[in-house]
């Protein structure tokens, strides 16, 4: 499932909430949609699920844009809004139901699609309960399983862990991951960045409507080949540098003599003593950390300690992101 957001830009009044967006993601990814609160996330994403529609620009989704073939967009998308309405007199079995009858379920092929949901999800047991009555977990889950009643190949996700207690924030990741290992492709927003970083292949960072970072395979694949072609654009999204932290303690060595022995290893971006040696960041991945402590060891540096620490999402985020309010 190919999605191709190119140019994309909503203006509201005075205000562009998303402004020329463009990036594209598939083929099972499973991409974390990231940026402060007025980003432009929501408004994308409900672009994405033709319950709006852009000022220019468009989305193409498995060829098909959103604009031209809405109905036959909507066949391939299950879009899980970040809360449900609150109705009192409607169950849970019958909220989904009525999903699955809008996308043209009928008969055999509705009743078994809804038990199949049902049954993913965990809405079995509760299945008869009215929608008001439910907790907020549960009314996650009865958001997801509509958005899956018609087994769409791409899932779109606002901000599902919100208000979540933790067991229904792992619970819910879970899900997440065997959606993902079934070969859904997966657009996901989220504040809580840890967790997200766990489920994601690929990162997109939003600020005040423009797109901040690329993380997909595609985006990658494109800035690495516009480096080595020697493109400087400014304008260009800020592709992520693969980094290793590594903390590093040696014996002989005082931590000021360490820190200035990696700062002359090439790889080492920087480095500085702590209390016990030292902490560095290499540039690369494992391979690079690997690299940096055969060459500590070729110097004879006796090594005691080293461990590596892959670069965290919300270390990106606050690297990346400059806290700017539409």
């Amino acid at each position: 499932m190919l999605v191709q957001l190119q140019n994309l830009t909503r203006v509201f009044g005075s205000v562009r909430a998303v402004d020329d967006v463009s990036f594209t993601f598939g083929d099972g990814e499973v991409i974390g949609f990231v940026g402060p609160n007025g980003a432009g996330k929501t408004t994308t994403m409900r672009i994405m699920a033709t319950l709006d529609e852009p000022t220019s620009g468009d989305i193409l989704i498995a060829g098909k844009s959103v604009l031209d073939y809405p109905d036959e967009v909507r066949r391939h998308i299950g879009f899980m809004p970040d809360s449900l309405p609150e109705h009192s007199d409607i169950t849970a079995h019958e909220y989904v139901d009525f999903f699955g009858r809008a996308y043209g379920l009928r008969g055999a092929a509705l009743a078994k699609a809804v038990a199949d949901v049902e049954d993913f999800t965990g809405l079995a047991p509760i299945r008869d309960k009215t929608i008001k009555a439910l907790s907020k977990g549960m009314k996650q889950r009865v958001g997801l399983a509509r958005a899956l009643v018609h087994d769409p190949a791409l899932l779109i996700m606002d901000e599902p862990a919100n208000g979540l207690d933790p067991r229904a924030r792992i619970e819910l990741r879970e899900l997440v991951k065997i959606l993902a290992e079934n070969g859904k492709t997966i657009l996901i927003s989220s504040h809580i960045l840890p967790e997200l970083a766990e489920m994601c292949t690929g990162i997109v960072i939003l600020e005040r409507g423009r797109l901040l970072s690329d993380g997909t395979k595609a985006g990658k694949l494109a800035q690495a080949e516009a480096r080595a072609a020697g493109a400087t654009d400014g304008a260009a999204p800020i592709l992520l540098r693969v980094t290793r932290r590594v903390r590093v303690r040696a014996i002989g060595l005082t931590a000021d003599e360490l820190t200035r022995k990696l700062l002359e290893t090439p790889g080492v971006l920087s480095a500085s003593p702590r209390a016990e040696g030292c902490a560095a960041e290499v540039d690369g991945d494992d391979e690079a950390a690997a690299e940096l402590l055969s060459a500590l060891l070729s110097q004879g540096v006796k090594i005691a300690e080293f461990r590596t620490e892959t670069m965290g999402l919300e270390d990106v985020f606050m690297t990346v992101t400059k806290g700017d309010l539409q």
